[in-house]
């Protein structure tokens, strides 16, 4: 288990020109010396092509980074440092990130003893935002009966569950308010959409239906990832 800084920009699409030249100029440069990091991965809006028939939930976030850390102590140090903050005073107008300190749970998939590392480019990245009537509740319930359906999708690489962390204020950046994260990886698009047409993808969707009652967004957006560090 390792803890992430999940930081998300959200625009309009027009800006993703914008949001990309930030994050190649500013955010790589100071972001890659935080003390302690471990990993920094950058994900963007995966090519067209991708399909779930479940769900279609539009454009996502222009990108995603993931600053992985050995513990909820150091990423707290690294948000609170110069070099997480120096990129922030220069983020282009129109430009909305969001900052979510998570801990970031891998399991194995089938045939697998343990969770392999992350290393296919393709991720589906999914998001449950509160409120939920009982939260605990739900996260519960999730964790016990989604992951092993996940780990069941033919050709998936890697699964993984993401849970809030409390107590850490990256430089005064808005929480996304998640109550729980999910992503699913595979080495390409073609293993994604013949995931998704799949007998276990259905079975995901039945038990979907099973989750204790939550009204906050569920969020579905496939991603591209490129290993920045680490």
């Amino acid at each position: 288990m390792a803890t992430v800084l999940e930081i998300a920009c959200r625009a309009h699409a027009e800006q993703a020109d914008d949001a990309r030249r930030w994050h190649d100029n500013e955010a790589i440069r100071a972001w890659s010396s935080l003390p302690s990091l471990m990993a920094f991965d950058l994900y963007v809006p995966s090519a067209a092509g991708a399909r779930d028939p479940m769900v279609d939930d539009g454009a996502g976030p222009l990108f995603l980074v993931m600053l992985e850390f050995p513990s909820p102590a150091a990423l707290k140090q690294a948000a609170q440092s110069r070099d997480f903050a120096t990129p922030l005073s220069s983020l282009p107008a129109g430009l909305k990130l969001s900052a979510d300190p998570m801990e970031r749970l891998s399991y194995p998939v089938a045939g697998q003893t343990a969770a392999l590392p992350l290393s296919a480019p393709f991720s589906y990245s999914v998001r449950y935002h509160r409120p939920a009537e009982d939260e605990a509740r739900f996260v519960d319930f999730y964790l016990a009966s989604h992951p092993p359906l996940l780990a069941r999708l033919p050709n998936v690489r890697n699964v993984i569950c993401y849970l809030p962390v409390q107590g850490i204020d990256p430089a005064g950046l808005p929480s996304a308010d998640y109550m729980l994260g999910n992503e699913v990886v595979f080495d390409s698009i073609e293993a994604f959409n013949a995931a998704m047409a799949s007998e276990a993808r259905r079975q995901l969707r039945a038990d979907f239906s099973r989750f204790p009652r939550f009204t906050g967004r569920n969020t579905h957006h496939p991603m591209e990832r490129t290993r920045i560090v680490g």
